[in-house]
């Protein structure tokens, strides 16, 4: 560590130290009081500023799960549940959102400002109206309780942490070429980081409570909590990315009968079976196809690129216009070394869906694997146009500039990056050509 770095620590500490220990003004001005409990809590993170980080990062997060299913019909039944519970809630004026996103894993979240989401592989695991309506009751009770902006808050005061954004997700090779988990990657941080067990009892305790404010049965939050339970113990792989999130464990589940025989005894809301499956038909048709991505997606985190192959293959024959599957094929031939095949499924991807961004960026990668510069900053240039704000968008257009010669635009890409990166292979990459060319004095 330098003589320079370690005074820049030891300020920000000392910084953060003298804010907490700033007496009586500096206590009030970073207290709030919380929506749920009505009591006062320690908060450095103002209402409009949960809402400014959700808009900043959330389609980051949504595009890397492949955006919103394209059957509007599925997104319209979850955000009408999804708004039904959130007008009960404790902040009924927040600027909910709801979306079933095309990602294979089970998961659901949610971000600060009050964006949820649930994947369309947890669709497939629930049985009626009344567990969804548990899924997005939980979510939203993170979003009432304020949960990511107390964790934020607590992180800026004993770390020294003044700003969090936006942060990149990268994974490259000694030739800036990343690997196939990597791609277009911008990380949520600590926005989606792993709540507590004590906010998760909360969230529960709160979406059974708008549950029963919206007529749903409590037995619908039973049920959720039974499958969870069942999936956590039977292939804790399939749900590890919940689980990273969302802290699974028995008590949640007798917890959450105990509230039905007790705080909500002889409450016989909707349950809404046929409902449900009516709504989510379309992902039920293809449920094989995901089935086969999801083990697709497990060979891939081994490394197993050609069994993932077989999985991806047999998956798109079963849904041959399938985006998730189609990009997923390409990462893998990508793994493989084999971008030219790569592309052509990349390519295939942005026409099944053009007006989502991770195949543009896919495309501009490939593109760039095989020598096409040109056609990498098309691609990137329409990646951006979609979805402004990736770093990483930056730092290859100014790569795929340098390439074709043209220093003084790779020099103006490469120094936008470094604003807001500063470490790592592709940091140390642009620096370093900066230098170089002379831009850095």
């Amino acid at each position: 560590m330098t003589a320079d770095k370690t005074r820049s620590d030891l300020l920000s500490r000392r910084q953060a130290l003298k804010f907490i220990a700033a007496g009586a003004a500096g206590a009030v001005a970073g207290c709030a009081v919380n929506p749920v409990t009505g009591e006062q809590q320690f908060m450095l993170v103002s209402q409009q500023q949960e809402i400014s980080l959700d808009k900043q990062n959330s389609p980051h997060q949504f595009s890397a799960d492949y955006g919103p299913v394209q059957d509007g019909e599925v997104n319209n039944y979850v955000t009408s549940v999804g708004n039904s519970l959130a007008k009960t809630s404790h902040r009924p004026d927040m600027p909910y959102n709801f979306r079933c996103v095309n990602a294979n894993y089970v998961n659901a979240y949610a971000f600060p400002g009050g964006s949820i989401a649930c994947t369309r592989g947890i669709m497939l695991k629930l049985e009626n109206e009344a567990e969804l309506a548990g899924l997005m009751g939980h979510e939203i009770g993170h979003v009432n309780a304020r949960h990511t902006a107390s964790r934020m808050s607590t992180a800026m005061a004993t770390q020294g942490i003044l700003a969090i954004g936006v942060g990149v997700v990268a994974s490259q090779n000694s030739d800036l070429a990343p690997l196939a988990a990597g791609l277009g990657g911008v990380g949520a941080g600590l926005l989606l980081a792993s709540y507590s067990r004590d906010d998760e009892r909360q969230a529960d305790s709160l979406g059974m409570k708008y549950m029963d404010r919206a007529n749903y049965d409590p037995e619908g939050m039973v049920g959720l909590m039974d499958e969870l339970n069942k999936l956590h113990k039977t292939d804790p792989s399939f749900v590890q990315q919940m689980f990273a999130s969302h802290p699974m464990s028995t008590e949640r589940y007798a917890t959450a009968v105990h509230e039905r025989d007790t705080t909500y005894a002889g409450k016989h809301g909707k349950i809404l079976r046929e409902r449900y499956m009516d709504n989510i038909a379309s992902i039920r048709k293809i449920k094989p196809a995901i089935d086969e991505m999801q083990k697709g997606e497990g060979s891939m985190r081994k490394k197993a690129f050609t069994e993932a192959e077989t999985h991806f293959s047999k998956a798109l024959k079963v849904a041959p216009d399938d985006y998730a599957g189609l990009l997923l094929m390409s990462k893998c031939k990508m793994a493989q070394n084999k971008p030219q095949e790569g592309l052509r499924y990349a390519k295939e991807a942005e026409q099944v869906y053009p007006q989502e961004a991770q195949a543009k960026h896919m495309v501009g990668m490939l593109a760039m694997e095989t020598g096409k510069y040109q056609q990498a900053l098309s691609s990137f240039t329409a990646y951006e146009k979609v979805l402004p704000g990736n770093p990483m968008t930056t730092f290859f257009t100014g790569f795929s500039y340098e390439k074709l010669g043209n220093k003084d635009m790779a020099a103006n890409e490469y120094y936008r990056f470094l604003q807001n990166n500063r470490q790592g292979d592709l940091a140390k990459h642009a620096y370093t050509r900066l230098n170089e060319w002379g831009y850095v004095k």
